[in-house]
């Protein structure tokens, strides 16, 4: 069994990299530890560049379609990881999850349509409604026993007169992963209001193995018939960059619009090294990710350790999926604005704005663990530096 090394990083500035070379346009300065965008610091797994570099070696890079390796590759890894048994006519490459949420409410919905979404929540879910001409509604979630869970009489409530739902599955930034129960009575109450749901499932291989991520398709015929669910590997093996997620649609009737709508737009041929990179992520990947997982596992325990011995007052929620940690700042008392500047300017770490996943992150903030044990620890001693 190959030991695959997760202390050791690359140097990422200058890369054209988001996280890091943004800096200055999200924070408005570089002299900060970036520790904000979700993607994770450790290098793409060998095997994915193997593929990738296995490609070039053809020396042709023109016009490409789905291989039926990819094909298999994705249809093994949905069944074997999901129990989701299906044939490739019930999927559709899409270049992007949110990319695919914009394609779904151009489909669906029309300026002014209301869409449903559960708060806090990846800014994206409130951002695209927006800025498409969409009116979003928000059920703020509970907290209960340390995780997030739904008001389910409030959700109700809302989802009249709406005619999307996009939900997380597992939640960003709270890193709860839903149980069937849960799920099940969300897919009931927006069968019985109209309500066509989208489950973004990007962060479903993240899942922790004490916890099992269960897909909103799988729940009930309820949530068979009235969804839209996406997957991609772009989070579980930091290939964000290569645009290569799926849509898995099992009702026939939306199926035919929406893969009408992508295939009429020009939107099924991907990017060819998108489709290889997935097909070897999906194929190799279960020895790198259980590696993974453990070493995120340890990052989680290392920084809940570390508040507890050095700042107290702050915490998180401990997350069941993710290398996210929703950081509650709250016995701090700092107006959010005064927090976000005391975290940049005097910390000197970047983290993302609690309020900007909706009014309920008021006074919290996301940090991103995804990355080596010692900047973890660096970054929860610049916080801590400056708690008193």
């Amino acid at each position: 069994m190959k030991v695959y090394d997760f202390d050791t990083i690359p140097a990422r500035r200058g890369t054209f990299c988001v996280k890091h070379d943004m800096t200055r346009e999200v924070f408005g300065t570089d002299n900060l530890l970036p520790m904000w965008v979700a993607d994770m610091d450790f290098k793409t797994p060998d095997f994915i560049l193997d593929a990738i570099r296995k490609r070039c070696d053809h020396e042709v890079l023109g016009y490409t379609f789905a291989p039926d390796g990819y094909k298999m590759a994705v249809l093994n890894w949905f069944q074997r990881r999901y129990g989701i048994a299906t044939k490739w006519n019930r999927m559709h490459f899409i270049p992007g999850i949110v990319q695919g949420i914009a394609f779904v409410l151009q489909t669906f919905t029309h300026p002014g349509d209301k869409v449903l979404i559960t708060t806090p929540v990846y800014p994206p879910f409130i951002n695209v409604p927006h800025r498409t001409g969409r009116v979003f509604v928000s059920s703020p979630l509970k907290t209960e026993n340390g995780r997030f869970t739904f008001d389910f009489e409030d959700l109700e409530r809302k989802a009249e007169g709406c005619k999307l739902l996009i939900l997380s599955n597992p939640h960003n930034p709270g890193g709860t992963v839903w149980t069937k129960e849960e799920l099940a009575q969300v897919a009931d109450i927006c069968l019985r209001k109209g309500v066509l749901v989208i489950s973004d499932e990007i962060h479903a291989d993240l899942t922790y193995p004490q916890f099992r991520h269960t897909s909103f398709t799988t729940v009930s015929e309820a949530a068979e018939h009235n969804s839209i669910t996406f997957f991609a590997p772009s989070k579980t093996f930091n290939m964000a960059g290569l645009a290569s997620s799926v849509c898995y649609v099992p009702d026939e009737r939306i199926r035919k619009e929406f893969f009408g709508f992508l295939d009429h737009n020009e939107l099924s041929l991907g990017n060819i090294f998108g489709y290889y990179a997935a097909e070897a992520a999906f194929a190799h990947g279960e020895e790198w990710l259980q590696q993974l997982l453990a070493y995120l596992q340890g990052n989680i325990d290392a920084a809940e350790e570390y508040l507890k011995e050095n700042c107290p007052e702050i915490t998180f929620m401990r997350p069941e999926a993710s290398f996210l940690l929703w950081m509650d700042f709250r016995k701090w008392n700092l107006p959010q604005k005064d927090l976000e500047k005391k975290l940049i300017y005097d910390a000197k770490i970047g983290l993302n704005n609690g309020t900007d996943f909706g009014p309920e992150g008021e006074g919290f903030m996301r940090m991103n663990i995804g990355t080596n044990r010692a900047t973890v620890i660096e970054g929860l001693r610049r916080i801590c530096s400056v708690s008193r």
